[in-house]
C-alpha cells in the first residue's frame, strides 16, 4: 500500500467507536452511505475484513481489532496537530522569531508584543537579545530589529522610531571631580567606560559629530561590558563616561542623575528598523507583526 488512506480510515475508527455507522457519520458531518463507503474501500486496500455488520450491530473483526489497537493513538496525534496548525477565517496561527539588540527592547518589542499577542494569541513569537549583528536567513529568524546602518541593502525595512542622538553623558559628581570634557579630544584623558562588540571583539570607538566632521574615538577607561544597562549603572555611580543611546537615559537626565556632555557633537541616527528578506512577505504573522509595529509606531510619534 503506497499511500495512507486517511479519511477512510478515520471513518472506520470512528465507526469502532461508536459501533454505529449512523453515529459516525453524524460527527463526521457526512451521509451514513459516504461512511460505508470509505470503510469498504478501506477494507477493499487492506483485503481483509475490519467490521462484521448486521442489520442490529456493529462489531469488529480480529483484524478490525488489531487496527484499532495500532491506528488510534496516531490518528489522534495527527488530528491534534491538524488541530493545533489549523486557523479559522482570518485567524492568524503559526511561529515567528525575531533578534533585536537589547537598547530596543523598551523601545519596540516591549509596546509591540502585548498589542500583537492581544490580536493574534496563537502566533507564538520567540524574541532572542543579542548585540552581535545576526545573520538572520542564516539563523533562522524571520525578521530583526537594527540601526539602519546595520541592515544589509538587500532586506526589506520597516522604520519603528524616529530619528535619535547618541550622547556622552557623566555624573554630576564625575564631572565635579575630573572636568567636563569640552571637545572630542577630551575623552582621551577621561576614564570612559567602553564596549566591547560581541560580532568583533573589538573595543568599540565612540563615534561624534559636528558639521561635515566626523570623530571615531578610541576612549579607554579601566572598564569593559558588553552590556548597555551595566555600563548606565557604572556611569550613574561615577565610574566614568559613557556613550548612550539618549531615548535609554532619558529619565536618568530629567532627574538629574547623569548629564550630557560634547552635546554639539552628539550624532543622530535614523532610528530602529524592522528588517526582513523580500520574499518573507508571505509569511502571514511577520505581515500581521509589522502592521501591529508600524501602527504602534505612528502613535508614538
Amino acid at each position: 500500500m503506497n499511500t495512507v488512506p486517511f479519511p477512510q480510515l478515520q471513518a472506520f475508527l470512528t465507526v469502532a467507536r461508536l459501533r454505529s455507522f449512523s453515529s459516525a457519520a453524524r460527527e463526521l458531518s457526512v451521509s451514513r452511505s459516504a461512511v460505508s463507503q470509505a470503510v469498504r474501500q478501506l477494507e477493499e486496500q487492506l483485503r481483509v475484513v475490519l467490521l462484521t455488520r448486521t442489520t442490529r450491530s456493529v462489531a469488529l473483526t480480529d483484524a478490525g481489532r488489531r487496527l484499532v489497537e495500532e491506528a488510534s493513538p496516531g490518528l489522534g496525534q495527527v488530528l491534534a496537530a491538524l488541530t493545533t496548525v489549523s486557523a479559522q477565517p482570518g485567524e492568524a496561527v503559526g511561529r515567528l522569531r525575531v533578534s533585536t539588540p537589547q537598547m530596543a527592547v523598551p523601545f519596540v518589542i516591549t509596546p509591540v508584543l502585548p498589542v500583537f499577542g492581544e490580536r493574534h494569541p496563537r502566533v507564538e513569537v520567540e524574541v532572542v537579545v543579542e548585540d552581535r549583528f545576526v545573520d538572520i536567513v542564516a539563523e533562522g529568524y524571520d525578521a530583526g530589529v537594527r540601526l539602519t546602518e546595520a541592515i544589509e541593502r538587500d532586506m526589506v525595512q520597516v522604520r519603528l522610531t524616529d530619528p535619535f542622538r547618541f550622547v556622552v553623558v557623566g555624573a554630576p559628581d564625575y564631572l565635579e571631580r575630573h572636568g567636563t570634557p569640552q571637545k572630542p579630544e577630551d575623552l582621551l584623558r577621561h576614564k570612559c567606560i567602553t564596549y566591547r562588540s560581541q560580532t568583533s571583539g573589538a573595543l568599540y570607538a565612540w563615534e561624534l559629530e559636528r558639521g561635515r566632521r566626523n570623530w571615531r574615538v578610541p576612549v579607554r577607561g579601566g572598564v569593559i561590558s558588553n552590556n548597555g544597562q551595566v555600563m548606565l549603572s557604572l556611569a550613574e555611580s561615577g565610574a566614568g563616561l559613557a556613550y548612550a543611546f539618549e531615548p535609554e537615559v532619558r529619565e536618568q537626565l530629567r532627574t538629574g542623575r547623569l548629564k550630557v556632555v560634547l552635546e554639539a557633537y552628539a550624532p543622530t541616527v535614523p532610528g530602529f528598523f524592522l528588517y526582513f528578506p523580500s520574499r518573507a512577505r508571505r509569511s502571514g504573522p511577520l505581515r500581521l507583526f509589522v502592521e501591529a509595529a508600524r501602527e504602534l509606531a505612528a502613535k508614538a510619534r
